[in-house]
C-alpha cells in the first residue's frame, strides 16, 4: 500500500460565531493540542476569527501534512501543519487492534472514533490523537508565533472536518480510508484461509458438519443443506430530512422541532444496537431516565431548557451535558457516583502524579475517597473503563473540567494551573 493519497477540501464559507472548540471528543483533543502548543492566545483568537470568516481556502491533507492557503486583509499566505506520520510496526499494532472488535470498523465507517479504540492504541504504543507539541506549524507570513493566526485557523478549521470524519486523522498519520479498509480486508481473508491452506491441527468438528443438518425451523424458512440466512447490513445513519414524521403535527404541549428530534434519536439509537448485534460488541450503555436526559441535552441542545424544566434540575442539567460531552456515559457516572476500584489503581495514580510534580506541598493535601484523588482545586475521578476524569473546584462545587485520559498525569494537567 503506498499510503501516499490526498485529499482536498473546500474552503468553508463565512460561518459567523461557529465553535471552534469541536463537537467531537476526537475534535475537541485536536483543538486541545493546538491550544496547549500555543504561547500566544491573541494569535488563537485571530485564528478563531479567521476560521469563521472563510479566509481560509481549499485544505489539502495528506500523509504527515496538512496545507491552505490563508487570505488576509494585507496578503495572501501558505500555511502548513505537519504531523508525525505512524509507522510501519505503529500501523500493524493499529490494525491488530481495529481488527479485534469489528465494532471498531462500522464506527469508523459511521463517522465514530471510539474512544476505546483510541484507548487500545494508546495502550500497544500508537499515539493517534496529537498531544502538546505534536503539531508542526509553518506559515509565509512574517510572524514568529507558533503558531501564527493564519496556521491556527487552518487547524481550527480541520477539527471541523475531523468532527465530521475521523479517517481524516488517520489519514494525517499516513493511510487513506481505501488503504486501510484494504489492508483490513486481506488481514481478513487472509486469517479466513490460513487454516484450511496450513491444515488446521485443532481437534473438533466442522462447523459445516453441524449446519448441514437441515433445522425443521430454517426448512420452513427455506433454508436447505448448509445455508444459513445472510446477516442485514448496517443501515445508512438517518437525518432528520429523512423522518416521515417531518410532516407531522406533534402534540399541543410539544414544540414543533422537538417530534423529528426525538424520532430521529430513536432512529439512531436502534441503529447502534443493530450494529452491536451485528459486530458482537458490548450493548450501549444501559441509562436510567435522568442520564437519558443529559444524553438528549447533549446530543440536541435545542432540547436542553425543555429537559431541564420537565426535572425541576436546569443548573443539575448543564453540568451533566459538560459531563457527557468529555466522557460519554462513564464520565456521567462518575460525575453521580461513587465506587470502590482496585486500592493499586489509586496507588499507581498517586505515584505518577506525585513524580510529575515534584511538589511536597501536593503530597501533603492528596486526599483519597473511593475513586477519586483529590488536592486543592483539582480532582481526579476513576471511571470503571479506566479512565481518569478531571474536575475543578468552583463555587464550592466540583465540575468536569476536560476530556477523561487513561493517564492520571494528562488528565490532571488539563488547563494546568499549577
Amino acid at each position: 500500500m503506498s499510503g501516499e493519497a490526498a485529499r482536498g477540501f473546500p474552503a468553508f464559507a463565512a460561518a459567523g460565531r461557529r465553535s471552534t472548540t469541536g463537537r467531537s471528543w476526537w475534535g475537541r483533543s485536536w483543538v486541545q493540542a493546538l491550544e496547549d502548543t500555543s504561547l500566544d492566545s491573541d494569535q488563537l483568537r485571530k485564528g478563531r476569527r479567521y476560521a469563521n470568516s472563510g479566509q481560509v481556502g481549499t485544505i489539502t491533507i495528506s500523509p504527515g501534512r496538512i496545507a491552505a492557503t490563508v487570505h488576509a486583509p494585507e496578503d495572501t499566505y501558505e500555511s502548513v501543519v505537519l504531523v508525525d506520520r505512524l509507522s510501519e510496526d505503529e500501523w500493524r499494532r493499529f490494525l491488530d487492534q481495529v481488527g479485534a472488535r469489528a465494532g471498531h470498523i462500522a464506527a469508523l465507517l459511521d463517522g465514530e472514533m471510539p474512544h476505546e479504540l483510541v484507548d487500545a492504541a494508546a495502550d500497544a504504543g500508537v499515539p493517534l490523537l496529537p498531544g502538546i507539541g505534536d503539531l508542526d506549524p509553518s506559515c509565509t507570513c512574517d510572524g514568529w508565533e507558533l503558531p501564527c493566526q493564519h496556521a491556527a485557523a487552518l487547524c481550527y478549521q480541520v477539527g471541523w472536518l475531523l468532527d465530521d470524519d475521523p479517517f481524516v486523522l488517520l489519514l494525517m498519520r499516513g493511510r487513506s480510508s481505501e488503504d486501510l479498509l484494504d489492508e483490513l480486508q486481506q488481514r481478513m481473508t487472509s486469517s479466513a484461509v490460513e487454516p484450511e491452506a496450513q491444515g488446521d491441527p485443532r481437534p473438533g468438528v466442522l462447523a459445516a458438519e453441524v449446519f448441514g443438518a437441515v433445522d425443521p425451523g430454517a426448512a420452513r424458512l427455506g433454508v436447505t443443506g448448509s445455508e444459513l440466512p445472510e446477516l442485514p447490513e448496517l443501515p445508512g445513519k438517518v437525518q432528520v430530512e429523512d423522518l416521515a414524521v417531518n410532516e407531522a403535527q406533534p402534540l399541543a404541549d410539544l414544540a414543533p422541532a422537538t417530534l423529528p428530534l426525538l424520532a430521529l434519536d430513536a432512529a439512531r439509537r436502534a441503529r447502534a444496537q443493530l450494529s452491536a448485534l451485528l459486530s458482537n460488541s458490548p450493548d450501549p450503555w444501559v441509562l436510567d431516565e435522568w442520564q437519558d436526559a443529559v444524553r438528549l441535552a447533549a446530543d440536541y441542545p435545542s432540547l436542553a431548557e425543555r429537559l431541564g424544566a420537565a426535572f425541576d434540575r436546569p443548573a443539575e442539567l448543564s453540568v451533566g451535558v459538560q459531563a457527557w460531552s468529555y466522557g460519554g456515559a462513564p464520565g456521567l457516572e462518575v460525575l453521580e457516583h461513587l465506587w470502590d476500584p482496585d486500592p493499586s489503581e489509586l496507588a499507581r495514580a498517586r505515584t505518577e502524579l506525585l513524580s510529575a510534580w515534584d511538589d511536597p506541598e501536593l503530597e501533603a493535601s492528596f486526599a483519597v475517597e473511593a475513586n477519586r484523588l483529590t488536592t486543592a482545586e483539582r480532582q481526579l475521578r476513576l471511571d470503571r473503563v479506566g479512565r481518569w476524569h478531571p474536575y475543578d473546584l468552583e463555587a464550592g462545587a466540583w465540575v468536569p473540567a476536560g476530556p477523561a485520559d487513561r493517564d492520571p498525569a494528562a488528565a490532571f494537567a488539563v488547563q494546568d494551573n499549577w
